[in-house]
């Protein structure tokens, strides 16, 4: 009886924990790059810290990252050919955060060469 109780403690302690365990929020995001130029050394800032993703080419999506808190918009820092760009905005005061799910933040670039208005951001849910 004992090594059944033992065994049955094991198999939920195995088998008993999800993926959600380790995402509470269950929130993940990923990005898009609906662009013609190749982004690198990409930085996204939501209101709880900094989230590096790799490198995506023009058309290409990331992999999902888990998200504690995030918005419909974000501070994106990213890099076109050793240029550095950004979307910086203002704050989140009034905004709502987004609700547990997979979303892509699909990022667009202009040709223009400034600084704060080559880049923008769309949320799409998935």
């Amino acid at each position: 009886m004992k090594k059944i109780l033992i065994l049955l403690i094991m198999v939920v302690v195995l088998f008993g924990c999800s993926n959600e365990d380790s995402n509470p929020s269950g929130l993940k995001i990923r990005l898009s790059n609906a662009s013609k130029f190749n982004f690198e050394n990409i930085t996204v800032n939501t209101s709880t810290g900094n989230v590096n993703f790799e490198n995506i080419s023009s058309g290409q999506n990331t992999a999902y990252k888990i998200f504690e808190k995030a918005y419909g918009y974000a501070f994106v820092e990213l890099q076109i050919e050793g240029k550095t760009y950004r979307i910086q905005p203002f704050d989140y005061v009034g905004e709502t955060p987004l609700k547990k799910g997979n979303y892509t933040y699909q990022i667009t670039a202009n040709d223009s060469h400034e600084e704060y208005g080559k880049l923008s951001l769309t949320l799409v849910k998935n």
